[in-house]
């Protein structure tokens, strides 16, 4: 939370009575420390006070987003405000601010979306909060995009739920010291419809603009709308005067908290002004695993929002928005970019003249080929090309294609056409699309392919040059093309091409005509035609005269297409010229042997010369590369090593620094502190309180549960007032818990007692039993005899408490099976004479007699703990390095109406995950105490195993009795089954983020095996399916890439190197394994017999330590809780090297 008092005496006024606010990314500004989002996302009114901007559940965790505040009280700022007031309300005379605060949301997503990865596909939303203080009462104005919201909604617990906006009063004081709740005043409704209208509408004579009076106190009793809702004429045809966000000359100012009670405005939303940024400094994005309450202090520069603007688009502001070889300039209402001689683009993106240029990027989509019902999927394939500039020759290579979709790609060239145009040899007075538009644009073209009417349709999505010099593209294919035979060749005419420039928007046509010819020349050829139409769409700079001619021609010619089956590679080259040809010259026709990294000047008839790119030298028909770190050492200046690179340099910063917000000075990195790990924190004792890291230097203090308070204060609560245990039980208070123990003559586990009597009623399976043994006994003279079944009938078998055994068998006819909680037989478990299935015990455990805590976590203390179920609970057992700390193993969970299977821990979030095949479902609860969250109720039959990907925050599962593999995101959404055919019994499953790969078990006793398969349900093998018994516990290493099983049927541990198929045995002998987990060089398991968990030391191959638990009893699964995530998951060597290799097959 951030708070912010006046800063000096002359700010000060009745109005300026300083409260403290809590600014939150999820888009609202409260009074107090919220509770967690589960209390109040989709559940408003809320228990506090808050003004919503645009309330939902919004993410800020990928950089991108981010949250500002700044207080001002300048009397530039203050007039603009009171401008927007009086507007709103013309017949009034209102009041002058004495100060504003302006809070800017920008670059919001919503949480849980899905999205291809880099996150440029997000959908995001920027708006203000802007808080007017006056003397006698206060104002909100509320400001949204001029153009539109990117979304709606927020995924929150499973559903999607619509924004909201809004002032909220919170608990206010009822009769006699009770408390009810407040009004809530919310400018939004339930309708779809409302939300759009926040950019559409207004009631302060602007769209997007919306003022209310808030009254002359905190508590929102008095919300007044502004009443003008339509536009004045003058308005419509002028854009309007706004405020714009920057940051404060110097940091916030952290103020004491006063005694004194408001009774005039709620300063509690401070206002600030805009005046010239100061560079910013960066603030850490919030982490996944705190509660969105950490805001940024300071405001970017860069923000470029159309909410409360005012006019700083200047170059003092914007240099550094150019292109480092690009001159900034000065225009009456702006400014622009304009590249230097020598160098060309849009002043943003600047190339050197005659240097070649490579691009790289994705293809995805869906394409149809000839009449086939099912399309070709494409899914991130590389794509890769390589211009020389300074001919104008385009070579294009899309990796991974398929031999049933590859032929059919040939025809279009104008896949990689574009990139041919973005940098065709340029004709005196004309200019290629890099030089107009830069390197940041959006295609769309549609082809249609004659005679058969097949359509398919292009998206493409330049996004500029990065680190590495390379254009960066997106595209996406969908539609069907006609199908071209596998080995047949296409041969394409040259062709030209009319582009028609228009602001910011270029549309071009044209007939393309090719020829198919046969493999063998059994078909002979083919000629065929399609019809080409796109629109380019850019944002050019306003301000600068265009000097573009309105139409350009471009030609096309030596157009070489082929797919390379060997290699599943499409390939496309071509020649291309912007222009016409008004006379032969070897610039304007590439015939000129220049170096390719040279440029072709052109002299008087046929004259030329070639002159080197800038960070070349030569003499043009040949260029080396000028090595500016070896020429110029302190080019790159103190702190900072020089990196030379083809035809420019890279500086980097020394380790311990950072570069200065001009992004060439390296100064000393500040390093944050870890209060919580030192102790340097003001949180209250570790047994009341948790100490939070949030990145930087801060923290946030939290009680525990059982605990309230501020986090820095933490008092107990005592349950025993909140009628918590039954009406017939006694209830003790204790230290952040509570006891329930019931009353004399009662029975029960104190939330639910029983009337005891003297005898105990029959269970289901005694009951059962007994009529199995009547249905077979004599009568008359042999009735005193003890019944006793007859030969081949079978009786069931009860345990003490007289719940079914889960291995039934019948020893007549030599058989056992499985069988559920009530009796029944669990489907594909029956074994013939000699062996015994493995039975999971589904009857749910017996309450405890005495005192019972509350089922909910208990904190768990810092470092690496084992996590294991025990039918009803999850106790957790420090790891001293690789020793189990016995002594000070505790319950982490008590369910004791559950039959816990597997566990799995995200190491993100720090949550750990179980499933119950009682319910039967899947939950999930934070180490860090609080309660449990369902993840997946429905549709559910015995979940027996379960696997996190941390990386892709991903959840995976098992269903013996479903006989399904299914994944979800880690909240339930977006739940889908991977596979429901060929499994018996599939139980243990394990995830290797590193290379999206998943592996999972079927003790099937007919054919045990271990299987296979990418994360995203291709690619299914089975991997082990010798010499396996009953593989029940699976874990993977990732860091040496081993994956492990413990079989309780050969009794032994095994390990595999699954990418080089390397089996060998860990150890043997061992009795009735369930479960298995590995951490490094140690496996641990549990096991049935020994009800213990043992420890395995995978280098010297022996047990090594037992754990026996307090209650014996069968242990089921196992994890541990690493106090890092695994840093195993980098594949960016495989990738670079990879792309390099294509790249050198393009040029060859």
């Amino acid at each position: 939370p951030v708070t912010a008092r006046c800063e000096s005496s002359a700010d000060v006024s009745r109005a300026c009575v300083t409260l403290r606010q809590v600014i939150n990314t999820n888009g609202f500004v409260s009074v107090v420390e919220p509770p967690a989002e589960e209390q109040y996302l989709g559940k408003m009114p809320a228990s506090f006070k808050m003004i919503a901007a645009l309330l939902g559940d919004l993410d800020d965790s990928d950089g991108r987003g981010k949250v500002h505040f700044r207080w001002d009280s300048s009397p530039e700022v203050r007039n603009r405000t009171a401008e927007h007031v009086r507007r709103a309300f013309p017949r009034d005379d209102p009041e002058e601010p004495v100060g504003v605060l302006i809070v800017t949301w920008e670059n919001m997503a919503a949480r849980g979306t899905p999205g291809r990865g880099d996150g440029l596909d997000t959908k995001r939303n920027t708006f203000q909060l802007v808080v007017a203080s006056m003397e006698l009462s206060s104002c909100a104005i509320l400001l949204y995009p001029r153009d539109r919201l990117q979304f709606l909604s927020t995924p929150v617990g499973g559903e999607s739920k619509l924004l909201e906006a809004g002032f909220n009063e919170g608990l206010v004081a009822g009769w006699w010291w009770s408390e009810k709740q407040g009004t809530y005043f919310r400018t939004t409704t339930d309708e779809e419809t409302s939300i759009r209208e926040l950019t559409e509408k207004t009631n302060s004579g602007q769209n997007g603009v919306w003022v209310y009076e808030i009254g002359s106190s905190p508590i929102f009793v008095a919300i007044t709308p502004g009443m003008v809702t339509t536009l004045p004429e003058e308005d419509a045809i002028k854009p309007p005067v706004t405020l714009s966000p920057r940051r404060s000359e110097k940091p916030q100012v952290v103020p004491q908290e006063t005694d004194e009670s408001p009774t005039e405005t709620p300063n509690e939303y401070s206002p600030v002004q805009p005046r010239y940024p100061e560079p910013a400094q960066p603030v850490p994005p919030r982490s996944r695993s705190q509660q969105p309450q950490i805001v940024v202090v300071d405001e970017d520069e860069n923000l470029d929002v159309n909410v409360f603007a005012y006019n700083s688009e200047t170059c003092a502001l914007n240099r550094h928005k150019c292109s480092a070889f690009a001159d900034c300039r000065d225009y009456s209402n702006g400014y622009c970019c304009h590249c230097r001689p020598g160098f060309y683009g849009n002043g943003k993106d600047c190339v050197a003249e005659g240097k070649p240029q490579r691009m790289n990027g994705k293809v995805n989509g869906r394409v149809f080929v000839g009449n086939s019902p099912s399309p070709v999927e494409l899914s991130n394939n590389d794509l890769h090309s390589y211009v020389v500039a300074n001919d104008g020759r385009a070579y294009v290579a899309i990796s991974n294609i398929p031999d049933s979709l590859g032929p059919s790609l040939q025809p279009l060239s104008s896949l990689g056409g574009v990139i041919g145009w973005a940098f065709a040899l340029e004709q005196p007075g004309y200019q290629n699309g890099f030089s107009l538009i830069g390197g940041m644009f959006s295609r769309q073209a549609e082809v249609i392919f004659q005679p058969g009417n097949e359509r398919l349709s292009i998206k493409q999505q330049f996004t500029g040059i990065d680190e590495h010099d390379h254009l960066v593209v997106s595209t996406e294919l969908e539609g069907r093309v006609p199908a071209v035979p596998l080995g047949s060749s296409v041969q394409i005419s040259p062709y030209k091409e009319i582009y028609q420039y228009d602001t910011n928007l270029i549309t071009s046509s044209s007939n393309r005509d090719y020829t198919v010819t046969s493999p063998h020349g059994g078909g002979g050829a083919q000629t065929r035609s399609y019809q080409w139409r796109q629109t380019i769409s850019f944002q050019s700079c306003p301000h600068a005269e265009a000097a573009t001619a309105a139409t350009q021609q471009l030609s096309v010619d030596q157009i070489f297409v082929m797919f390379d089956a060997d290699n599943h590679l499409i390939r496309y080259a071509m020649s291309n010229k912007i222009g016409s040809l008004p006379e032969q010259n070897p610039c304007f026709t590439g015939r000129h042997g220049c170096d390719i990294n040279a440029v072709c000047r052109p002299g008087d008839g046929l004259r030329f010369t070639c002159q080197c790119a800038t960070g070349f030298n030569g003499d043009g028909r040949y260029c080396h590369d000028v090595d500016e770190c070896r020429e110029t050492p302190q080019v790159c200046g103190p702190n900072a090593v020089c990196s030379n690179q083809p035809g420019t340099f890279r500086c980097e910063c020394l380790s311990g620094f950072v570069f200065a917000s001009e992004g060439r000075t390296c100064i000393e990195e500040t390093r944050p502190v870890d209060h919580c790990q030192r102790g340097s924190h003001d949180c209250d004792a570790a047994d009341r309180a948790l100490c939070s890291y949030t990145g930087g230097s801060a923290f946030v203090c939290s009680c525990l549960p059982g605990f309230v308070g501020d986090g820095r204060v933490c008092q107990d609560v005592d349950e025993c007032q909140q009628d918590r245990c039954h009406h017939d039980a006694f209830c003790s208070n204790t230290q952040g818990s509570y006891n329930c123990q019931c009353r004399p003559g009662f029975h029960g586990d104190g939330f639910q007692c029983r009337p005891a009597s003297s005898e105990r009623e029959k269970t289901p399976c005694e009951r059962h039993r007994e009529s199995a043994q009547a249905a077979t006994s004599s009568s008359g003279i042999f009735s005193f005899f003890r019944p006793r079944p007859a030969v081949g009938q079978y009786v069931p078998q009860c345990d003490r408490h007289g719940a079914y055994e889960p291995t039934q068998c019948h020893a007549s006819i030599g058989q056992c099976w499985c069988v559920d909680a009530s009796g029944q037989e669990v489907p594909n478990t029956r074994t013939g004479p000699g062996s015994t299935p493995l039975c999971i015990d589904q009857a749910v455990t017996p309450a405890p007699v005495g005192p019972t805590p509350r089922p909910d976590v208990h904190p768990v203390a810092p470092g690496t703990h084992l996590l294991f179920a025990q039918s009803g609970k999850i106790e957790h057992v420090p790891l001293d390095g690789y020793d189990i700390k016995k002594e000070e193993a505790k319950p982490l969970l008590h369910i004791p109406d559950r039959v816990v299977i597997a566990v799995a821990y995200d190491c993100v979030e720090k949550m750990v995950y179980w499933t119950d095949i009682t319910g039967p479902a899947i939950s999930r609860a934070s180490l860090s105490g609080g309660d449990i969250i369902p993840v997946i109720t429905t549709e559910l039959q015995s979940p027996e195993g379960i696997a996190i990907d941390h990386v892709a925050r991903l959840l995976f599962w098992t269903d013996s009795m479903r006989d399904t593999v299914e994944v979800s995101k880690l909240d339930g959404s977006q739940r889908r089954v991977l596979f429901d055919t060929d499994l018996i019994n599939p139980r243990p499953i394990v995830t290797n983020p590193a290379y999206g790969r998943l592996y999972w078990a079927d003790w099937n006793r007919d054919g045990p095996k271990i299987e296979m398969s990418n994360m995203d349900g291709t690619d299914r093998t089975v991997l082990v399916k010798d010499d396996l018994g009953l593989p029940n516990g699976l874990t993977f290493d990732l860091e040496d890439q081993q994956l492990c099983w413990a079989d309780a049927g050969t009794r032994k541990v095994e390990c595999m190197d699954p990418h080089r198929r390397l089996r060998r045995q860990i150890v043997e002998g061992i009795q009735y394994p369930f479960a298995l987990v590995s951490f490094g060089r140690k496996l641990y398991y549990t096991d049935w017999r020994r009800e213990a968990v043992v420890a395995v030391d995978r280098h010297s191959e022996k047990e090594t330590e037992e754990f026996l638990p307090q209650r014996r009893s069968r242990l089921y699964g196992i994890t541990t809780t690493p106090t890092q995530c695994p840093q195993g998951t980098a594949t960016l060597p495989l990738t670079s090297y990879t792309s390099r290799c294509k790249e050198e097959s393009i040029n060859r």
